[in-house]
């Protein structure tokens, strides 16, 4: 019940120093609608990868505040909680003060790989959102308040998403063969439509519809508000449904993401600062990358390379184990990928169409 209460207490504290930080993101420093420059964007990024790397050094060596251990008795309930049998009996007949650095170590490591996994995944999400900008003509000024919604909401979406597959999880381990098999089959899907121009319909949407036969809805995008009221009766503004498409893609990007991150970890807590590190970081990263996707052909096929990977590891977790697969190797490979569909993205020329 104590480190239960302690959990509770860190998780609470999380939530306020994440509302501090987008309260100065978002509140103070981004008032004014005005177009982010490549200069920001790459200042807004660093700042948030700062912090989140600044965040994995913290559980490097003060993990032990996220569950409230405070003895070898509150570390083996949470090392049998999250990571089984095998890692306890790595480090059971360690000191505490060693079996708990041990334990820190894999937690460090898998918060790295997990906001790795899911910060690269973001930029197939980017496109997605440049499209749906595109269909609603949303003017390139108005980007960063329909964002900063974005972000709010895909915080609450991930909160409630990611702890209710970790009780499912947990209650039933066969779920995670078939996020397993799921992640295998988008990586398919992925790669073979990595060709295809991809369309965004918003007046199929069912939300939007749902939301256009409830209330009016205006023309055009004058300003930056969402709901106007016109002659004493409320009209919703594009932009707001323009809003609502960004929060339903990143519903669906979230079942992508999250299972892949539960590869890494069966740790909710890991799965979730990893997973809104990455989120908060993706309006910044919106800006940076959204110029330059073109240059980055071969991504898609890195992405897919990754989700497959992450799937066939998923469904081979057992035998893995056995042969001594880790997190570092995960990590490994990971990296390995994206660095590999990158630099071959700028070193390998385009073929030209012939006339």
């Amino acid at each position: 019940m104590h480190s239960e209460l302690l959990e509770v207490g860190f998780f609470a504290g999380f939530i306020i120093l994440i509302v501090g930080l987008l309260v100065l993101d978002l509140g103070v420093f981004e008032k004014e609608n005005k177009v982010v420059t490549m200069k920001r964007a790459l200042i807004n990024t660093s700042i948030w990868v700062f912090f989140a790397i600044a965040f994995g050094f913290f559980i490097r060596y003060f993990g032990y505040l996220m569950h409230g251990i405070g003895d070898m008795d509150s570390l083996k309930e949470i090392v049998l909680k999250y990571h089984g049998q095998s890692m306890w009996k790595d480090i059971a007949a360690l000191p505490y003060n060693e079996a708990l650095a041990a334990f820190h170590s894999k937690m460090s490591l898998e918060y790295f790989t997990g906001y790795i996994i899911e910060y690269s995944l973001s930029v197939d999400n980017i496109f997605v959102i440049l499209l749906i900008f595109a269909s609603f003509a949303v003017q390139k000024e108005f980007y960063k308040r329909v964002l900063m919604w974005g972000v709010l909401g895909a915080v609450v979406m991930r909160f409630i998403f990611i702890f209710v597959a970790s009780m499912l999880v947990q209650k039933f381990e066969f779920i995670l063969y078939i996020f397993g098999a799921f992640l295998i089959y988008t990586a398919i899907k992925m790669f073979l439509e990595r060709n295809k121009h991809a369309e965004v319909h918003p007046e199929k949407n069912k939300l939007v519809r749902l939301a256009s036969r409830l209330f009016p809805v205006t023309k055009t995008i004058e300003d930056q508000r969402f709901i106007k009221r016109i002659d004493g009766k409320l009209h919703l503004t594009p932009l707001l449904l323009c809003l609502i498409v960004i929060e339903f893609s990143d519903l669906l990007f979230a079942f992508d993401s999250i299972p892949a991150i539960f590869s890494v970890t069966k740790d909710p807590f890991i799965v979730f600062f990893s997973n809104i590190f990455a989120v908060l970081g993706l309006r910044s990263l919106f800006f940076l990358v959204s110029g330059v996707m073109d240059k980055f052909r071969y991504l898609k096929i890195g992405l897919s390379a990754l989700l497959c990977f992450i799937g066939v590891k998923m469904l081979a977790e057992h035998w893995l184990h056995q042969i001594g697969f880790e997190v570092i190797h995960s990590l490994i490979i990971i990296v390995a990928i994206l660095t590999i569909s990158i630099v071959a993205s700028v070193l390998i020329p385009q073929r030209k169409e012939k006339l």
